[in-house]
């Protein structure tokens, strides 16, 4: 029977499944399963042809007892409540488990901009930016790139922003945004953060295993920001890209496709489909094809009960929020493949952004060996702790990694109390 969860339904199973494992408090556990604020503003945007559009956005704040909110803005037709929150809560798991100082927040437009001129697009940003208000700020709640946004649409935001501050206050307020470009205020390796982190625990993963990743073969779905760069980065092993999927199509090498040259392919075409190097395939037999590691790397909601069975694979790498659903897990589970979650495998993204919301604050540039560096030591941290909360409660990584977000989180309200 197909399943009927939404992403929000499954983001509170996923939650409470850790939840009951380590009987988290009860009333722990009513704070956290609700978003503290839900906001959602329709605002009118002028077009080139001269009429008015409006459109409705949205921001979540799940909670920030750690530290500031913190998420990604995505511009897509699917955006929504339900969504926004299950990203939110995502994201807070994400902070608590890399051990940074930020809560969980997320939100966007409802928009495909593919419809749009640039010039529409930037004066949706703005008018969004401005619609938001103090419901964002350096200090309270730090916007990042996410679903079809970049640094230039953080640069947008950041602009409009800080219109808004008294003129010698500016510059205090730069890390309103986090993934800006680097004359912005950016970090070094903020664009290929995600799939950076995502190739790291592939790493630790693989060296657990004494598996090499020499002549290993991987399969991405997605080939935007995160599934480009983790592919790319795999190249350097001496690992083999045999097969890829994005919205344009699903295509398939078993000798091998070359991550960078099919990255300019897509820079230039908008997608994988007709890439000359690989055969076309249809969408299902993309699951099917035979590979030692599957790189989700796309939305939600993708490795579902009736996917899981069809892979092939030893590990599931989660580049992409929420790509399996519950019973998805369960079925890999059951056929002894090894998942990444995705609060772990894709949190190199904001470990970056602390990285640059650190540096704006302290006025330095760190280069980018730093940064890596960085990076690699504190996810390498996260992924020990959380194989070691598995084996010590007898679970899978993800419910590890719900867990050791779960307990930190828990024991800061302990310590805090609840006001009054």
């Amino acid at each position: 029977m197909a399943e009927k969860l939404n992403v929000h339904e499954m983001a509170l199973m996923q939650f409470h499944n850790a939840a009951d494992a380590i009987n988290l408090s009860a009333d722990i556990r009513r704070i956290l399963e609700k978003p503290m604020n839900q906001f959602k503003v329709n605002f009118p945007v002028k077009m080139d042809d001269g009429h008015i559009q409006v459109f409705q956005g949205y921001r979540m704040q799940h909670n920030n007892v750690l530290g500031p909110f913190k998420g990604g803005l995505r511009y897509h037709p699917t955006v929504n409540t339900a969504e926004s929150i299950a990203l939110a809560m995502w994201m807070t798991w994400k902070s608590a488990l890399v051990d940074i100082p930020f809560g969980g927040a997320k939100g966007g437009i409802q928009i495909d901009p593919s419809q749009y001129s640039k010039g529409e697009i930037e004066r949706v940003t703005r008018r969004f930016t401005y619609a938001l208000g103090q419901t964002i700020g350096p200090e309270f709640d730090i916007p990042a790139p996410d679903v079809n946004t970049n640094a230039q649409t953080m640069a947008w935001i950041l602009d409009t922003y800080l219109l808004t501050v008294p003129p010698h206050e500016r510059h205090a307020h730069i890390h309103v945004v986090t993934g800006k470009p680097l004359g912005s205020g950016g970090s070094e390796g903020r664009d290929k953060a995600t799939g950076q982190g995502v190739v790291y625990l592939i790493e630790e993963w693989a060296n657990d295993r004494a598996f090499p990743l020499k002549n290993a073969t991987y399969m991405v779905q997605g080939f935007g920001n995160v599934g480009s760069w983790s592919a790319r980065l795999l190249k350097p092993f001496g690992a083999k890209m045999v097969a890829v999927q994005d919205h344009t199509g699903s295509i398939r090498n078993y000798k091998g496709i070359d991550p960078d040259d099919l990255y300019q392919y897509v820079q230039s075409t908008g997608g994988v489909k007709d890439y000359p190097q690989a055969e076309a395939i249809d969408p299902d037999d993309f699951f099917a094809s035979e590979a030692d590691i599957f790189i989700p790397a796309a939305l939600s909601e993708v490795i579902t009960e009736d996917i899981a069975p069809k892979l092939k694979v030893k590990l599931v790498a989660e580049g992409a929020n929420g790509p399996t659903t519950p019973h998805g897990d369960r079925i890999l589970r059951e056929h002894g493949v090894s998942v990444i979650p995705d609060v772990l495998c894709n949190a190199g993204g904001v470990t970056v952004s602390y990285f640059e919301w650190l540096q704006n604050k302290r006025s330095e540039f760190w280069d980018i060996e730093e940064v890596d560096m960085k990076l690699r030591r504190r996810l390498t941290k996260a992924y020990r702790h959380i194989t070691n909360i598995a084996k010590q409660h007898d679970c899978d990584l993800r419910t590890g990694a719900y867990i050791a977000a779960l307990l930190r989180i828990e024991n800061t309200y302990k310590h805090r109390g609840i006001f009054p």
